[in-house]
């Protein structure tokens, strides 16, 4: 497929699957470390880095940094769609940070890219105001209201234990450049939630779009993208991408998805 190379150094054993883990396609000819227990990469960080990268398609980034990156999926596919870009994740899983900088390495974009180890709320983390993209992709569900996995990383992949929308929106307020923006997704359910969150951070939405995993199903969740609040402007609403047509097979509008962060059909 188009884009980047990987370029997987020879002499670093370390890098490849270790046991209970595989390497996974991911955009083009990169690949992705992942646990075969653990939280794996899925259809919320696609669409967000995807909606991402639509939103800056004409002023392409030349810093991003992505909010509780995990294991790394969002920021390798912004990696890997503006090869020019310097990109930085936060992540606080100690386990999760371990295999986003193996695959980063994997790559071979480990000197353009980096996952640091902290909590996205702590102030100084990265530099304030100077990313052009900030991407994000909270966990839905409050603690308390549902059982939680006891597999590694998945709880706090899923449940706010350091904040959820809210604290992503701060997050990202405060690193955004001037004219940066900021990506992220929601729960479906969640579209009051969204907003209040990116008012009371002085942002304001300027795009959403609704996810539907099958053709006659409710949303599963909407992916936004925001901007600083300014006078006069307006959000505009797009139609749902709808993933899967009614017999299962994919839509029209999600191959498109797929072929652009370079997937094969």
């Amino acid at each position: 497929m188009p884009g980047p190379q990987p370029a997987t150094p020879r002499d670093r054993r370390d890098l490849w699957p270790r046991p209970g883990e595989d390497l996974c396609h991911l955009a083009g000819d990169w690949r992705i470390l992942q646990r075969l227990d653990g939280h794996r990469w899925s259809l919320d960080d696609l669409v967000t880095a995807w909606f991402a990268t639509e939103q800056v398609r004409d002023a392409r980034p030349s810093r991003v940094a992505d909010l509780g990156c995990g294991i790394g999926a969002v920021l390798m596919l912004i990696a890997w769609r503006f090869p020019q870009a310097r990109c930085v994740g936060v992540e606080a899983q100690p386990v999760s940070v371990a295999r986003a900088r193996r695959s980063l390495a994997w790559n071979g974009v480990a000197g353009r890219c980096e996952v640091k180890l902290a909590d996205l709320r702590a102030a100084d983390v990265l530099p304030d105001g100077v990313f052009d993209l900030v991407t994000g992709t909270p966990p839905y569900l409050r603690p308390g209201t549902a059982t939680e996995s006891e597999r590694v990383q998945r709880a706090p992949c899923h449940f706010e234990h350091r904040g959820g929308i809210e604290a992503y929106c701060a997050a990202a307020a405060r690193l955004m450049a001037p004219r940066g923006c900021f990506v992220t997704c929601a729960a479906a359910a969640q579209v009051q939630r969204v907003h209040t969150a990116a008012c009371a951070t002085g942002l304001r939405i300027v795009r959403r779009r609704e996810v539907v995993p099958r053709a006659g199903k409710r949303a599963l969740f909407s992916v936004y993208a925001m901007e600083r609040a300014r006078v006069g402007g307006s959000m505009v609403v797009e139609a749902p991408l709808v993933v899967r047509e009614a017999n299962g097979g994919r839509t029209e509008a999600f191959r498109a998805l797929r072929l652009d962060l370079g997937m094969p059909p």
